[in-house]
């Protein structure tokens, strides 16, 4: 039986031998749907369904639809497709089992961390209802989603998310879960070596996986991090005073953020935009157009949710059909550059383009930003 292995700070939820066992068998499981088993749908598709569907219609699927269509009702895909649900349903029990366990300790740990001094904040309270994209959804298949709370101090669904995304990236975004933080912060300096940041902004952070390698990657700055779910912040404000990281939680809709015209000099997301709604990601980026100081960055950091091949597509789009990610195939669809546009950032500023992993030498996330021009008012 393997040995229980917690992640690498104080706030951490401790597995025991059988729980680190059961989460071990959700990586393994995962790693081979989404390994050897996904590897045999290609050659099923070009081989029978693809063949099978231009009979029928005089022509080759031409659009991820028309690839769904072809494939949806074959037997080896179907049975992928039950286990990769059944997969995530399995490790959303394990992570929560884990945490539940534990629920009244991390609550403890809690206060333990952040009732003396800090060297960040955690500030509370949000008067208004959750949006519908949020409050509707039991995003990722987590019952309650990220917003349950069930006694003073609630931690729980902060401490499920932190555990689950390692054992939904299989470990392999790093001890921390930081690639995407990583990624954008590579990206920012790379891009944007002139870029003097003062103030970053981190909208949709929940516990702050991508928030801290933005403490790092620029020293001095005052880092901010923004979310809808009080315990997830609670749990955050914690982990990040535990790894000895400054930064000022906040509970906020990020679709009009409590902050000043002009406060920030870079404003990030991290798989945010998947998770909001069209009229959303509008707002959203309208909001960053106000917030950035003259000269300032947006960069979203997304899975890489456009594909050009139909069927590529198709599977890309599993997860908006059976993971409780509505919006993740409209978001693979619509123009980015124009709500850019009608926010206020120069068309030429606008960027949209594959942004290189951090820990992995395959795959990209879809980088898409804007850098909003010296001379533009908010």
């Amino acid at each position: 039986m393997s040995s229980p292995r917690p992640l690498p700070h104080a706030m951490s939820p401790m597995p025991d031998f059988e729980e680190q066992a059961r989460l071990d068998f959700a990586m393994a499981l995962k790693g081979v749907l989404r390994g050897p088993m996904r590897e045999t749908l290609p050659v099923i598709y070009e081989k029978k369904a693809a063949p099978a569907w231009a009979e029928t219609h005089g022509r080759r699927p031409q659009v991820w639809r028309e690839a769904a269509d072809a494939m949806e009702d074959d037997t080896a895909y179907r049975w992928w497709s039950a286990l990769g649900r059944a997969q995530q349903e399995f490790y959303v029990d394990v992570t929560s089992t884990v945490c539940e366990r534990q629920h009244e300790e991390l609550i403890e740990r809690f206060r333990r961390i952040t009732g003396g001094e800090t060297k960040g904040s955690l500030q509370l309270g949000l008067n208004e209802p959750l949006p519908a994209y949020q409050g509707e959804v039991d995003i990722h298949c987590v019952p309650g989603s990220y917003f349950i709370e069930r006694t003073e101090d609630d931690v729980w669904s902060g401490a499920r998310s932190d555990l689950g995304s390692f054992v939904f990236s299989m470990g392999k975004h790093g001890a921390l879960n930081e690639e995407k933080g990583l990624a954008g912060v590579a990206y920012v300096q790379n891009r944007f070596p002139d870029l003097k940041v003062e103030r970053v902004l981190d909208l949709g952070c929940t516990v702050g996986l991508s928030t801290l390698p933005y403490c790092d990657g620029f020293p001095g700055a005052e880092v901010h991090a923004l979310d809808l779910s009080a315990p997830s912040l609670r749990y955050g404000h914690a982990r990040a005073e535990a790894l000895g990281k400054a930064v000022h939680f906040r509970q906020g809709n990020a679709e009009h953020a409590p902050y000043p015209d002009g406060h920030f000099d870079l404003i990030v997301s991290h798989i945010l935009l998947h998770e909001t709604s069209r009229a959303g990601l509008e707002a959203i980026v309208a909001e960053c157009f106000r917030l950035l100081k003259p000269g300032g960055v947006m960069l979203h950091v997304e899975v890489p949710v456009r594909r050009t091949d139909p069927f590529d597509q198709f599977l890309s789009n599993w997860d908006a059909a059976h993971n409780n990610e509505p919006f993740w195939s409209t978001l693979g669809e619509m123009d980015l550059i124009d709500p850019a546009v009608r926010a206020g950032f120069d068309p030429s500023d606008i960027f949209e383009e594959p942004l290189r992993t951090h820990t992995s030498l395959r795959g990209a996330w879809l980088g898409y930003g804007a850098r909003k021009s010296a001379g533009a008012a908010a």
